[in-house]
């Protein structure tokens, strides 16, 4: 089990070097998930790539910290774990409050990073009112008061009914995420809005979202998309709000056009 400490938080973590010069892609977990949501995507993609996944702050195995949070802290620690393990230049792929933190560690270090990969996320997330009502709700009834509307927001109707013992375990991870780590995540999000620097993302960026995601509808992530210039916007047909479980193969193939995209890029220059 990897561990290592940033600052004040001791955050778990899982990672595997790069072989033939190939690229590092890293990858950051939504709200309530921890890193074992993208193993499918991982599994899919050249096996010579460098991954890093990681339990953000409050999430998995990490410490929870001091709350409240930013979206600024976490990316906080992500740099210093990418730091620490001298990574830069990488591929970042978030999800959801994980692109948000993808996008604050671009604008902070862009040292660190080469491409983005921008699942099911936004420049802002919903209204301030709408987080604190549902930090208000879980605070007093707990998760389980919000898991079946969440599942709704997370996948699709397919798959909820389908059977797959992968929602179950899926909707287990919620109801298993810490209360207070989520909450202050939640803080994080309410507080996040970098709509007026989106445009100055200059490095190759691909913006996937679910066409049945109910957390980042199709229509805000397409906005989102619409105000980076030169991105590549992609609808993966059939898949909610995380589809690295439902969906991993597109969103594997996703990422590995924008490798190829970075590396083209950089052998130009």
């Amino acid at each position: 089990m990897d561990c290592i400490k940033v600052g004040d938080i001791a955050l778990h973590y899982r990672a595997c070097a790069a072989a033939n010069g190939a690229a590092t892609v890293v990858f950051i977990n939504s709200l309530g998930t921890d890193f074992r949501i993208w193993d499918a995507v991982i599994a899919a993609l050249n096996t010579d790539l460098g991954i890093v996944v990681y339990d953000k702050r409050g999430h998995g195995l990490s410490a929870l910290g001091e709350t409240p949070y930013s979206i600024a802290d976490l990316a906080g620690d992500l740099s210093g774990l990418l730091d620490a393990l001298a990574i830069s230049k990488a591929v970042i792929c978030g999800l959801s409050v994980g692109g948000q933190v993808a996008q604050q560690l671009y604008f902070e270090r862009p040292d660190l990073v080469s491409g983005l990969v921008l699942c099911d996320t936004a420049a802002k997330i919903g209204e301030p009112d709408f987080w604190n009502q549902r930090i208000e709700t879980i605070a007093r009834d707990g998760l389980g008061s919000v898991t079946d509307g969440i599942m709704e927001r997370w996948f699709s109707r397919r798959f909820r009914t389908s059977g797959d013992p992968l929602f179950i375990v899926s909707r287990t991870m919620f109801e298993r995420q810490p209360v207070d780590g989520y909450l202050a995540t939640c803080g994080a999000i309410a507080g996040f809005d970098r709509r007026a620097d989106t445009g100055a993302i200059s490095v190759p960026t691909t913006v996937l979202v679910g066409s049945e995601d109910g957390a980042t509808p199709p229509d805000l992530v397409r906005g989102f998309a619409d105000a980076i210039p030169d991105s590549d916007f992609q609808i993966i047909e059939g898949a909610g709000h995380l589809p690295c479980i439902e969906t991993p193969q597109p969103v594997a193939a996703a990422i590995g056009a924008l490798v190829a995209r970075v590396a083209q890029k950089e052998h130009a220059q």
